[in-house]
């Protein structure tokens, strides 16, 4: 009898296909016609997908205003929206790709979220910019439904970073306030010693000089 080909559990499939759905990219281009298929392709895989016509209006989504370097002005829960990926044409009026792409890398808020550059011109230099600059991928346009599938591992490499900043985060809380605690208690226990040792000692009568003379009074 043949081997019967390895598939995962109903109930683990489901699990899987429901994590994937609740991955949400960020696609930005200036052409509509662009926007367009990337969100048909998007969503043909299975993502959660905004688009927007500009960088200006990625970062507005994102909360960081195009003055900004570090700090989004509004948090991503005010939103009601987070994004797992960013994906960007480069070529694009007033802020390029890479700009944008700079300017998320700026974010101690946003840093971590993986940012991919398309362009229908393959320049290498170009290319190395942006690699060289945090991108995780170049795609050449047309993006094709190839490309998607290559996104997962990115997504999935986000939502891993995202975890471990905010475990390593709780973890120097828990650190902080361990080492408070401990702090207190060295203080409490010195002043319980030093009280005792008051108590116990006997009491000695410290010498008095006189300003006549250096004889002890």
């Amino acid at each position: 009898m043949g081997r019967r080909n390895q598939q995962l559990p109903p109930q683990q499939e489901a699990m899987t296909v429901e994590a994937e759905a609740r991955f949400h990219v960020l696609a930005v281009d200036d052409s509509l016609i662009d926007r367009k298929l990337i969100e048909r392709l998007l969503k043909t895989s299975s993502y959660q997908v905004t688009t927007v016509e500009s960088g200006t209006k990625a970062l507005e989504l994102l909360g960081l205003r195009e003055d900004q370097d570090t700090t989004p002005s509004v948090s991503l829960d005010q939103h009601e929206i987070e994004v797992n990926l960013v994906i960007t044409d480069y070529c694009m009026p007033g802020m390029t790709g890479y700009d944008l792409l700079k300017k998320i890398k700026g974010s101690s808020s946003l840093k971590d979220i993986p940012v991919v550059i398309m362009s229908s011109e393959n320049v290498p230099s170009r290319i190395s910019r942006c690699l060289e600059g945090g991108a995780e991928e170049f795609f050449l346009k047309p993006v094709q439904l190839s490309d998607m599938k290559r996104l997962r591992l990115h997504l999935l490499k986000g939502k891993t970073n995202c975890k471990e900043e905010q475990q390593q985060q709780q973890q120097q809380e828990e650190n902080n306030n361990i080492s408070n605690g401990c702090s207190s208690n060295k203080n409490s226990n010195s002043n319980k010693r030093k009280a005792i040792d008051e108590e116990l000692s006997p009491k000695r009568t410290r010498p008095r000089f006189s300003n006549d003379s250096l004889t002890v009074v």
